[in-house]
């Protein structure tokens, strides 16, 4: 079996595309998927799979999702190695790095499209790309920043969602647990 970190774009915000995390685990687990667990209400699943097509699972969660709830949802599926590696690289200062976000994108950008975003600046606000991950830091906050992910998105053509660095450490430690907690 392997461990699989799926990550959901864009549910139970404002009250849109609702999908309370029981139902979520057990679908999840009706689906195939084993050792399905849950952490908080945005959209961050640890399971496990025989499958070994990180796109099948994405597939496979973004079917079960759309069938069962009504809805599209994007995900993108990590093995913990590549969250710890995207974890580990994070190009900022630690103190720096305990404030920012790791945006996952669902490929690694085309060089083209890198060397256009790279031009683009917002007054204390810092992003650095490498590989399958932005790293964003804002010194006033990702809520007050001007930094849009919606057109980052559209800019390196990919599925992109973010997670601060508290659930990252969250994240990876849960994927190095077996029991079933959730």
């Amino acid at each position: 079996m392997n461990t699989y970190i799926a990550l959901l774009r864009g549910i139970n915000v404002g009250g849109h595309k609702k999908v309370p995390m029981a139902e979520l685990r057990e679908l999840l687990t009706k689906s195939g998927f084993e050792n399905v667990r849950t952490y908080i209400q945005s959209g961050n699943i640890i399971l496990q799979s025989s499958l070994s097509d990180k796109i099948a699972i994405e597939s496979k969660i973004q079917k079960a999702i759309n069938t069962h709830f009504g809805f599209e949802v994007p995900v993108i599926a990590k093995t913990r190695k590549e969250l710890k590696f995207i974890f580990d690289t994070c190009p900022f200062s630690d103190e720096k790095k305990e404030n920012s976000y790791f945006i996952m994108l669902s490929d690694s950008p085309k060089s083209d499209v890198l060397n256009e975003v790279s031009d683009i600046t917002f007054k204390n606000e810092e992003f650095v790309i490498i590989k399958d991950c932005l790293y964003f830091y804002s010194s006033a906050g990702y809520g007050k920043s001007k930094f849009n992910m919606n057109s980052f998105e559209k800019k390196l053509d990919v599925k992109a969602t973010a997670r601060n660095y508290k659930t990252m450490v969250k994240l990876i430690a849960m994927s190095s647990k077996k029991e079933k907690d959730h």
